[in-house]
């Protein structure tokens, strides 16, 4: 089989490509067309706020395609990833302080100081990373169905309901070669199933789940890209049993210090409410909202709901 290369992920649509370099390697940044005003169309892009999407697993840029065209008055950017799309793949790199480097550099990357963090879960992990361990790069954090690290943890580990919803992937994946094979083989029919069983049936009888789900099969098929994607899995585990996950997890106990908003479909089956409820120790001045009808991507699933929550968090955080 002729695995796609990484050209299948630059999609076309109201937004340009760019390669942009930061923290040691070359990234995918998709950066939405500018859709304000005449008189905004003359500043430098830097002088508008920096939006930057990070998606989750599995997936690449394209899961932001509706907030890339939706959201205005922002420089507004989604990124493939390390080891994701067409970003590069290292062979290492996927802790959570490599990650949160990432981010960090980016912004400088693209020209900014600060930025406006928005993710979704492994992209929400570095959402809470980056706004505790590179503090003054980060405006604000928004996620999606990415409670705070320490809570999820927590509540996985002591509640039957969401330790059998996360758990039972997060272990199976902890093996090597076979999880790839997994997830690559019938043209990435494995990911298709995984996003059908944590999302909304509504959603996935329309055509938008069709095309969603169609590049997403091809892009985890790009060489060395499932391998990447599992490497966040099993850092987030075997992590936990060295020194420096203890060390990670307890930075991350700081307290926050940005605006906040955590967005979870009422529908979601992966990640529960429980931790949701538990993140409000680490984010007690954080707007917490439940999008009725979606499941675990609500970002794809509702994406009118979730625009409008994120136009109004942004338009409180910059004024």
């Amino acid at each position: 089989m002729v695995r796609p290369d990484p050209s299948v992920v630059r999609i076309g649509g109201p937004w340009r490509h760019l390669d942009v370099h930061a923290n040691g390697i070359r990234f995918h940044v998709v950066e939405a067309e500018r859709q304000a005003g005449a008189d905004d169309r003359s500043k430098p892009l830097t002088d508008r706020p920096l939006v930057i999407l990070l998606h989750g697993f599995g997936s690449f840029w394209w899961s932001w395609r509706h907030q890339l065209a939706g959201l205005t008055g922002a420089r507004v950017v989604a990124v493939d990833l390390r080891g994701y799309g067409g970003s590069d793949k290292p062979p290492r790199g996927y802790d959570g302080w490599t990650l949160a480097g990432d981010a960090a550099g980016l912004v400088r990357a693209l020209g900014h100081n600060t930025a406006t963090l928005v993710g979704h879960a492994d992209g929400g992990l570095v959402c809470w990373a980056t706004s505790v361990l590179h503090p003054r790069v980060v405006q604000a954090i928004a996620v999606v169905s990415s409670p705070h690290p320490a809570a999820l943890r927590a509540s996985a580990l002591t509640r039957r309901d969401q330790g059998q919803a996360l758990l039972p992937s997060l272990l199976r994946y902890q093996v090597p070669i076979r999880p790839e094979r997994l997830l690559t083989r019938d043209d990435g029919a494995e990911l298709e199933r995984l996003v059908r069983s944590r999302s909304s049936a509504k959603w996935q009888a329309g055509e938008d789940f069709s095309e969603s789900i169609r590049h997403m099969r091809r892009a985890i098929q790009i060489p060395s890209a499932a391998h990447c994607a599992l490497e966040y899995q099993r850092w987030a585990v075997r992590s936990q049993l060295r020194a420096e996950g203890r060390r990670f997890m307890s930075s991350m106990k700081r307290p926050l210090g940005v605006p906040v908003l955590h967005l979870r479909g009422e529908q979601d089956p992966y990640v529960l409410a429980d931790p949701v409820y538990r993140t409000q120790r680490y984010a007690p001045h954080g707007r917490y909202v439940s999008i009725e009808g979606a499941g675990h991507f609500s970002h794809e699933e509702a994406p009118a709901a979730v625009n409008e929550q994120l136009r109004r968090f942004l338009n409180q955080v910059y004024g």
